[in-house]
């Protein structure tokens, strides 16, 4: 559950855009903060009211789309916010972590990595049965000689 309902964002964002108020005295008036705020406006202006909406589900992204965002950050020098806006991104932030993660990790922290606990893996169950039949037949038939003298010693 988000804080902030699309027609509340819209209706701080218009009322901004009609210029009677600054950012701050908006975000006073109605307990937001001024950076939020900020964000709204711009993705507003570019996406309009698609992009004070809010994602119902979350949205992957390939590897490749990743790298061609960065290389055209590099190629261009443009900011995170312009390649965000140019990508049709909602949040410049994503592409900030991209970018950082790439310089530390490289292509594989660019690669989505598994949540949660592993799977238990299986474990080999090793039986007799399994052993005699690797065992070559000379090998069984002093096996079983060994497990009768053990079985008439026992008897005895």
């Amino acid at each position: 559950m988000t804080k902030y309902n699309e027609e509340f964002k819209l209706m701080v964002v218009q009322e901004y855009l009609s210029g009677s108020l600054g950012y701050r005295a908006i975000a006073k008036k109605y307990g937001v903060g001024a950076t939020p705020l900020r964000k709204w406006v711009r993705a507003y202006k570019e996406f309009g009211c698609s992009g004070l909406s809010v994602k119902k589900t979350k949205q992957f992204y390939s590897v490749q789309f990743k790298l061609d965002v960065l290389s055209y950050m590099k190629r261009t020098g443009a900011s995170h916010q312009d390649t965000a806006i140019h990508f049709n991104l909602n949040d410049p932030t994503l592409v900030a972590s991209w970018y950082h993660r790439f310089l530390k990790e490289g292509i594989e922290g660019l690669q989505r990595k598994p949540k949660g606990r592993p799977s238990m893996s299986k474990k080999q169950i090793s039986t007799v049965n399994n052993q005699e039949k690797t065992m070559s037949r000379e090998e069984q038939l002093e096996r079983e000689n060994e497990l009768l003298r053990l079985e008439v010693a026992y008897l005895k």
